[in-house]
């Protein structure tokens, strides 16, 4: 897969294979590994065929996306931790946090479910592009900033009228051991429209507790490459804190600094320490 066209808006990682190899786990026994990846792929393309549930007008379908995403994680090894919150039941919420994977729109959902800021290819997308379209996605074409303003509007709109909106402000993904910044293009829709934005924490980890970067989307990663890197690992473990609410206030840079504190754990520092540079990443959501 390659990159989206650089340009001002989109700032560039530095991720590559050197950080997903890192400190993987050992997969075990070759039997087990055929074994364990067997049953996974036929659970994920069961539970996947029913994707298109998610789209059905029904009483408490939040509760039936959380539990679908929940589902999907399950078979593909992965584990959820929740922390902090809880999740406020307040209409028109933009949700931001860090991007590293494909595996985000899944464990963001297992807390709350929402429609995406996506770069508009994805429709595009072999097996994806059929969930992008019942997701009802905010298309982004990454190569035109022009078309910028026009996509922060119909955030803003889908605020007021009580969505919830969800985005990754680095604009990229990174291996989840470095980060970029937050760019404040986004948070721009929150102030106009008056909403808080919730952040989330985000972040994978082995079955020991070890960092782990093995969900990562980065560098020369086809998604069928990073899909099968997650489905033959032992266990992955993704933990989601949920920060406070942040008010919009008036200013997009002030709370893109303020949520970009609390999606990286500095909230009570007023100066942000430098992003790291690790690798190339997937402009996969904006």
């Amino acid at each position: 897969m390659t990159l989206a066209t650089e340009h001002a808006w989109l700032q560039r990682a530095s991720c590559g294979a050197g950080c997903v190899h890192a400190g993987a786990d050992a997969p075990g026994p070759r039997w087990v590994v055929v074994c364990r990846t067997t049953l996974r792929t036929a659970a994920a393309l069961t539970l996947f065929c029913g994707v298109w549930l998610l789209a059905v007008p029904m009483p408490g379908r939040a509760h039936v996306q959380r539990g679908y995403c929940r589902m999907m994680l399950r078979t593909l090894g992965v584990r959820m931790q929740v922390s902090g919150g809880p999740i406020r039941n307040v209409p028109g919420v933009l949700v931001v946090s860090g991007h590293v994977s494909w595996l985000d729109i899944f464990t963001i959902g297992t807390v709350v479910p929402g429609s995406y800021v996506a770069r508009a290819d994805l429709v595009d997308w072999p097996a994806l592009g059929p969930v992008v379209r019942l997701m009802k996605i905010i298309p982004i074409d990454r190569a035109r900033l022009r078309r910028l303003p026009a996509v922060v509007a119909a955030v803003a709109e889908r605020l007021r009228a009580g969505h919830t909106v969800i985005a990754f402000p680095e604009g990229t993904t990174w291996c989840g051991l470095g980060y970029g910044r937050f760019r404040p293009a986004m948070f721009q829709a929150a102030v106009d429209a008056g909403r808080p934005v919730q952040p989330l924490r985000l972040s994978y980890r082995h079955r020991d507790g070890r960092p782990s970067t093995v969900p990562a989307f980065v560098g020369d990663d086809s998604l069928l490459t990073s899909v099968r890197r997650v489905i033959t690992a032992r266990r992955t473990v993704c933990h989601i804190h949920v920060e406070s609410l942040q008010l919009p206030g008036t200013d997009r840079r002030d709370l893109a600094a303020r949520c970009e504190a609390a999606v990286r754990g500095q909230a009570n520092r007023i100066a942000l320490v430098a992003p790291t540079d690790c690798g190339e990443g997937h402009a996969l959501v904006a």
